[in-house]
């Protein structure tokens, strides 16, 4: 990934590798975060400034531990 991209592009695009990886989709993800839909979507789209607190929920739910989490970010 470019190192000049946005964190929160580069952070979107881990998490939708992520979940793409384990098949589910935003809707499944969101439903297994206790988020919105339109939440993860903005994520993944790097519109989303996300808080510990949610990057913690996406790691657990994801099966990854938070340095995974952040590989290639």
């Amino acid at each position: 990934m470019a190192s000049g991209e946005d964190i929160r592009v580069r952070f979107g695009k881990r998490i939708r590798q992520l979940r793409q990886a384990k098949e589910l989709s935003q809707e499944a993800l969101a439903f297994e975060c206790e988020l919105d839909r339109t939440y993860i979507s903005g994520i993944e789209r790097g519109r989303r400034n996300v808080s510990l607190r949610n990057i913690e929920i996406l790691a657990r739910t994801l099966g990854v531990n938070l340095p995974e989490l952040f590989e290639e970010v």
